[in-house]
């Protein structure tokens, strides 16, 4: 799933001949790492309600790298950089990228793996 969504990052710019939806690709990057700086490398502090100034900056930067993922196509096609079709093909890859990371998450959850 994960490489279905990264051929459809570089699908989304080959396609129209434009390169600047890749910008999102570096949100792709950025998203698990507030995990594995703070978080030791695991995503359930993410569902748990326990604070502290480490975890609680943690959770902010995941969510603002998440959102940003989504804001930067609609930015972008706002700003008349990209086309419509890349602008959806990008969020179909978002998309698919956060099935990826829920399963993953599910998955690492499960003591049966």
């Amino acid at each position: 799933m994960f490489s279905s969504s990264i051929l459809l990052q570089i699908l989304a710019c080959a396609i129209y001949n434009n390169w600047w939806p890749m910008l999102s690709a570096l949100m792709y990057v950025l998203v698990p790492m507030p995990c594995l700086f703070f978080g030791g490398g695991s995503t359930q502090f993410l569902m748990s309600r326990e604070g502290g100034g480490w975890i609680d900056a943690a959770k902010f930067l995941t969510g603002a790298s998440s959102v940003g993922s989504i804001a930067i196509p609609i930015i972008l096609k706002h700003a008349h950089m990209i086309e419509t079709g890349a602008m959806i093909i990008e969020l179909v890859s978002f998309f698919i990228f956060v099935c990826t990371v829920l399963c993953f998450h599910q998955a690492s959850l499960d003591d049966d793996w």
